[in-house]
């Protein structure tokens, strides 16, 4: 029964971390700029291979495999949403802005202004 319950638990995990995985993807191909497509991009990283691993851990049982997951799973939480913040911080220094915003140095003019 245990065996059971580990392997439906495993596979709704790997069925969760696949439609995270092709919604991320579907996302990087089909959002419009840059910062859309970065935010599929943290989908894929953290929600995707988070399930799989977990999925992967409950298929393994309780051996050194399932400690090794764990830590790879421990490694991807911490530096994945660090490399999108990363890249997203380098994109913003180099000027790259989301569509349809205004630069800072620019003001928006209305008729009438006398300046």
């Amino acid at each position: 029964m245990m065996d059971l319950a580990l392997d439906i638990a495993s596979w709704v995990s790997f069925a969760l971390g696949a439609f995270f995985l092709i919604v991320g993807a579907v996302g990087m191909i089909r959002l419009p700029d840059f910062w859309s497509r970065l935010h599929g991009a943290g989908i894929i990283d953290t929600a995707g291979a988070e399930l799989i691993l977990l999925g992967m851990a409950f298929q393994a049982g309780l051996t050194q495999t399932t400690i090794k997951l764990a830590l790879i799973g421990l490694f991807l939480f911490l530096t994945s949403p660090t490399g999108t913040h990363a890249v997203a911080n380098a994109a913003h220094v180099a000027g790259l802005r989301p569509l349809g915003q205004i630069k800072d140095d620019e003001k928006p003019t209305t008729e009438g202004d006398a300046s």
